[in-house]
């Protein structure tokens, strides 16, 4: 026998009028989202082929654009976060791994207590340690250079000298991050299956080959994400360089995003501002896309 028509109708109704609901419930979000990022990104990209002239925004092409081209400070702010990133990044995971690997053992006491204590940095304000990695490494009265005198050995430049401003830099956002990306790689690690494990040890697999082909594999995606955001999050550092160094000595530190803030905040060209964000919307467009295809591959 066909079904009565209006016993049809019924499940769309009710999947109209919850998806009516739906949407009303999901309006603040998409309205705050649509101004506070679609139209600044908007905006941005419209404010790029501008220039500000005694108050008066005129139209100039792409003049912000072939500026940017030719400024090496622009080029040297992003070759200092690449740099930043390309030893920062490898060494954080590789921390960020190895913790992972002792909290999760089994013969392991007081676990708990490691892991609230490997997590705390990454709950303190950027601004807050910052100014505690600012004030330890004082030329005069740090707490590092008190321990090193202690040994007997000589006060380090840490913020003035460019090589010791970048490994200060280094270590702050690697003390910072590390313990969240812990974290992370640890949630990774229990996700693999016992029997995994257990068939590699059967086969007579030794640590290297069970980390090899069983650790690695079952982590993978974890370390992709953690590679890939912590890439993205060094290409936006600003916090840490601005509070540490100001980007000195010698713009030895200074980043993409400190530089668009210098120079839409103290020098107020909004227009080649909006150039360098695009630029720096480019870089990290092409890393999210090289993220989704790595995530795709596995």
């Amino acid at each position: 026998m066909p079904a009565h028509p209006q016993q049809k109708t019924r499940p769309s109704v009710l999947a109209r009028r919850q998806a009516r609901w739906g949407w009303v419930f999901a309006a603040p979000a998409v309205v705050l989202f649509a101004i506070f990022f679609i139209y600044p990104l908007i905006a941005s990209a419209i404010q790029s082929f501008f220039q500000s002239r005694g108050g008066v925004n005129i139209f100039v092409g792409l003049a912000n654009y072939q500026r940017m081209a030719n400024d090496p400070l622009a080029w040297r702010s992003l070759g200092n976060a690449l740099l930043l990133l390309i030893v920062q990044v490898p060494l954080m995971v590789v921390l960020a791994l190895g913790l992972a690997l002792l909290l999760n053992q089994s013969w392991l006491r007081f676990k708990t207590s490691f892991r609230v204590i490997h997590f705390l940095p990454a709950v303190t304000t950027l601004v807050a340690y910052s100014l505690v990695f600012r004030l330890m490494m004082q030329t005069d009265g740090g707490v590092l250079n008190q321990i090193l005198e202690l040994f007997g050995a000589g006060p380090i430049d840490w913020l003035n000298d460019p090589i010791w401003a970048r490994i200060s830099l280094i270590a702050s956002i690697t003390w910072r991050w590390t313990g969240y990306n812990m974290v992370l790689v640890l949630a990774g690690l229990q996700g693999i299956p016992v029997e995994q494990y257990e068939s590699a040890e059967v086969d007579g697999a030794s640590g290297w080959q069970t980390f090899r082909h069983v650790v690695v594999p079952g982590v993978r995606p974890v370390l992709v994400f953690i590679a890939i955001t912590s890439t993205i999050g060094t290409l936006q550092l600003f916090d840490e360089n601005f509070v540490l160094t100001g980007g000195g000595p010698a713009n030895a530190t200074l980043t993409p995003v400190l530089y668009l803030y210098r120079i839409g905040f103290r020098q107020f060209e909004f227009g080649y501002a909006s150039a360098l964000a695009w630029l720096l919307v480019l870089v990290i467009g092409v890393l999210s896309v090289i993220q989704l295809f790595l995530t795709r591959e596995k």
